[in-house]
C-alpha cells in the first residue's frame, strides 16, 4: 500500500500550487505515494495550464483535490501580498491536519505560506511551526532538517545571534537532546550518536574563546551520557556536520538557527527539507518561501517539494505517534 500524504498548497499569490503541480506529475511520486491536496481546485487547474499539464493530472488514480473554499483562480494577483490568500492558506493547513488527526492520512507536506499575509488575513501565528503546534496542542515542535543522511535539530530557532548565548544552558541542552532522541525514534531511527555542536570556534579550546562549552554543553553530555543517552559533544562546527554526513553521528543539535541552515543549504539546498517533530502528526516541508518574484512564472523547480513528499513517505510507514 502507498502512503497516503495531505499536501498544503500554501499561499494561492506564491509558487506552491506550480510546484505541486510540477512535482504530482513526476513518475517517482506517482509510483510511490498517494496525495490528497488541501487548496483551491480552480487555482490548481490554473497552475496546471501554466505548467501546460493536462488538469486530469487533479484526479488521478494517485491524486485527489479537497476543495477548500476561500479563493479562486484570477481573484488575487501572482506575488502580491493578500489577505485573502493568507487566510487561505491557514485553512488549507488547518484541513491537512484534520485529515492527519483523524488517521485520513499518514503525513502533512506543507507548501510555502506568507507571513505578511497571514497577518493581513488577521492570522495570529507567524509561520507553520506555530501553527501546527496550535492545531495539534503541541507546545514546543522540534524542527528537524533531513538532507539525505545529514539530520540537524536545532537548540535555538529565530532569536538574534547575541541572544543566543543566553539560551546555551545545561538544562536546554539536556532538555532538548532528551526530546531530539524521542522525535528520531518516532522516525523509526534508533541507533547511532548525536552530537552536539560547539558554540565557539574550535568549540572554545578549553575555555580560550568562549566558556558556553565548558559551562554548559560539556556537562551537559556527561549528565546524559551517564543517564544512558547516545550523544558526543561538543563537537566542533566546523567538522560536526561533515562527520554526519561520513556517518560518524546520526543527527547534529546545532545550538543557533544559522549554524545548521548554511552546513545543510551548503550541501544540497533543493534537498533540505525540514521535518516538524515531537508533534501527533508527521510534517514534511520544503525549506524555501513562497518566491514571490518568480510567482506564475513557470519558472519554480519543484526539486524541494519532490522530495518533501518522498521523506513523508519514506517515514510514514514506521512513524510512531507518541509525542517527543
Amino acid at each position: 500500500m502507498k502512503p497516503i500524504i495531505a499536501v498544503t498548497m500554501g499561499d494561492p499569490a506564491g509558487i506552491g500550487p506550480e510546484i505541486i503541480v510540477k512535482a504530482l506529475s513526476d513518475t517517482e511520486i506517482q509510483n510511490s505515494v498517494q496525495c490528497i491536496v488541501t487548496g483551491s481546485r480552480s487555482v490548481l487547474e490554473s497552475a496546471c495550464h501554466n505548467a501546460t499539464l493536462p488538469a486530469t493530472l487533479l484526479d488521478s488514480a494517485n491524486v485527489q483535490v479537497i476543495d477548500v473554499p476561500g479563493v479562486e483562480a484570477g481573484g488575487f494577483e501572482p506575488g502580491k501580498v493578500s489577505a485573502a490568500c493568507g487566510t487561505a492558506s491557514y485553512r488549507y493547513i488547518e484541513k491537512a491536519v484534520a485529515l492527519a488527526l483523524e488517521g485520513t492520512v499518514q503525513a502533512v507536506v506543507t507548501a510555502p505560506i506568507n507571513k505578511e499575509a497571514l497577518r493581513a488575513g488577521g492570522i495570529p501565528y507567524t509561520g507553520h511551526t506555530e501553527i501546527l503546534g496550535e492545531l495539534t496542542n503541541t507546545a514546543d515542535p522540534l524542527t528537524l532538517f533531513e538532507v539525505r543522511n545529514l539530520r540537524i535539530f536545532f537548540l535555538t530557532r529565530h532569536i538574534s545571534l547575541r541572544r543566543v548565548c543566553d539560551f546555551v544552558t545545561k538544562e536546554r541542552i539536556m532538555d532538548y537532546v532528551i526530546r531530539c532522541t524521542a522525535a528520531l525514534q518516532q522516525l523509526g531511527i534508533t541507533g547511532g550518536t548525536m552530537a552536539v555542536a560547539g558554540l565557539n570556534p574550535h568549540s572554545g579550546e578549553h575555555g580560550l574563546f568562549g566558556s558556553e562549552e565548558v559551562t554548559a554543553v560539556a556537562p551537559a553530555v556527561e549528565e546524559l551520557q551517564r543517564a544512558g543517552y547516545a550523544v558526543a559533544g561538543p563537537v566542533s562546527a566546523d567538522s560536526v556536520f561533515h562527520q554526519a554526513l561520513q556517518g560518524t553521528y546520526n543527527s547534529v543539535l546545532s545550538l543557533y538557527h544559522d549554524q545548521g541552515h548554511i552546513a545543510a543549504k551548503t550541501y544540497d539546498f533543493e534537498r533540505t527539507i525540514s521535518i516538524t517533530c515531537g508533534m501527533s502528526i508527521l510534517r514534511t516541508s520544503v525549506d524555501h518561501g513562497t518566491a514571490f518574484d518568480i510567482a506564475g512564472k513557470n519558472c519554480a523547480s519543484p526539486v524541494s517539494m519532490k522530495e518533501a513528499i518522498l521523506v513523508a513517505a519514506k517515514y510514514a510507514p514506521c512513524w510512531n505517534g507518541r509525542r517527543s
